[in-house]
């Protein structure tokens, strides 16, 4: 497109001499107009003449981050997260899109009813767009269609105890009847991937020991699981997706499927890539989540699993609690990891060390979340696309404070650790929504359903 009468519409350039494209790293303007990305332009061109131009520099201009894994637990459990301070938190970190989970709200998203409690709650408040999951059950077979229909992005299931009563796991057999209906529907079945009885038959500690906490979620009830999940997808032609994925082992066995033929994607998250078990202190429960921190040996096969494409996506698994529920007793500490704002930082700055581009977390980050839901108008700086973006000074360094993050209770696994990338604005359809970690605006988030 060139700069002439065909520019006229267009209301911003966001000019960097880093732009992540899907091609590559480039110079370039990204012209704006109406929300949408109407063009990525050659860099320093003369702009149209309505248009507003901003000039990063060398600051490198992304794609807004899409986290698709997401509590926000509200309504409900809002003292836990609620859908102001989330979205905050996730707009300081530049992330533009999220998908709510269907657990630990009040009610769960299990049912048209839930859903619609859910968007009431983040209708007003969202200071980025959010879409929800909703939740498959081993009793609520009738209400998958109807919650299909009214927009979920896919159905969560888990396959060893959730942690909330209201949202009870799959055995095997209810596993098949699900799996089967959601073909049935052409729909995505995301999955929590844990094997109950490996972790029944698990050593079983109270206490502070990390340790002792880490053989209670042996990497066996993974491998288990993730294979039972293959198997189901497989019997029935369901699209499937594990979540979290904590152990490297299954990663030969998910692209051996994937290859022959099986529908399934994979996830990973921040922690699992740039913390490990050897480094948590004893009490810290900050670090407690399901399944487990694993070893520093179990890291480099997930970055390779990645490098390889077996795994798509990487996103926060954010899963706040109040602090008093973090006591120091692993057994009974409520387990979740806080991310959200700090997911790009923390992934660039292992990534970097091991050779990876900005290129590379757009990828993992924005693009493969975007494609997993289904979100055509998200995930990449090119035309026709929501005018979205991270704005990133990828060599600047910080040191997660706590208190200076947005996500509504102070608890972090990262309280302390220095991290590079520091996140400049972001920016949702053209708009500049928070600038160097401070939301901006009135909440202008739009709830999302799936096309």
């Amino acid at each position: 497109m060139d700069r002439g009468g065909a520019h006229r519409s267009v209301d911003l350039i966001l000019r960097s001499r880093r732009v992540v494209v899907p091609e590559g790293i480039r110079p370039a303007d990204v012209a704006v107009a109406d929300g949408r990305i109407a063009a990525v332009l050659p860099h320093g061109g003369p702009p149209p003449a309505a248009a507003a131009v901003e000039d990063l520099g060398d600051d490198v201009l992304l794609p807004g981050l899409v986290d698709t894994h997401v509590h926000v637990n509200d309504p409900g459990r809002s003292e836990w997260e609620g859908f102001g301070t989330a979205t905050r938190a996730a707009a300081a970190g530049g992330i533009t899109t999220l998908i709510d989970m269907p657990l630990n709200s009040l009610p769960p998203t299990t049912t048209v009813a839930g859903l619609r409690a859910k968007q009431a709650a983040a209708r007003t408040r969202a200071h980025i767009d959010v879409g929800f999951w909703g939740g498959a059950l081993p009793a609520n077979l009738a209400d998958l269609r109807p919650l299909h229909e009214a927009g979920v992005f896919g159905f969560k299931s888990f396959l060893s105890p959730s942690g909330v009563e209201e949202f009870p796991h799959l055995g095997r057999a209810d596993l098949d009847a699900v799996a089967r209906e959601i073909a049935g529907l052409g729909a995505l079945l995301i999955v929590h991937a844990e094997d109950p009885g490996h972790l029944d038959r698990a050593p079983r500690h109270g206490g502070t020991r990390y340790a002792d906490f880490l053989a209670s979620r042996p990497r066996a009830a993974e491998n288990e699981a993730v294979g039972a999940l293959v198997a189901a997808a497989r019997r029935h032609g369901t699209r499937a997706h594990v979540l979290h994925l904590s152990s490297a082992d299954p990663l030969a066995a998910l692209a051996a499927a994937r290859a022959g033929g099986v529908q399934i994607t994979v996830e990973t998250c921040p922690h699992f890539l740039t913390l490990t078990a050897e480094e948590v202190p004893d009490g810290a429960t900050e670090f407690k989540c399901c399944p487990p921190i694993r070893e520093a040996a179990n890291q480099d096969p997930l970055w390779a699993g990645l490098a390889a494409g077996t795994i798509d996506c990487v996103v926060s698994d954010h899963s706040p609690c109040t602090t008093d529920l973090k006591v120091p007793d692993f057994a009974t500490a409520w387990g979740g990891i806080s991310s959200l704002q700090l997911g790009l930082s923390a992934v660039w700055t292992e990534a970097r060390r091991r050779g990876h581009t900005l290129h590379d977390v757009a990828r993992w980050m924005a693009t493969a979340p975007a494609a997993l839901a289904g979100l055509g108008a998200k995930g990449a700086v090119e035309a026709g696309r929501d005018a979205d973006f991270a704005v990133l000074a990828p060599d600047e360094t910080f040191t997660v404070d706590p208190a200076a993050l947005h996500h509504r209770n102070p608890v972090t696994a990262y309280a302390g650790r220095t991290l590079r990338g520091v996140v400049r604005s972001t920016w949702l359809r053209g708009r500049k929504i928070a600038d160097h970690g401070t939301p901006l605006t009135e909440p202008t988030g739009r709830l999302l359903e799936r096309a």
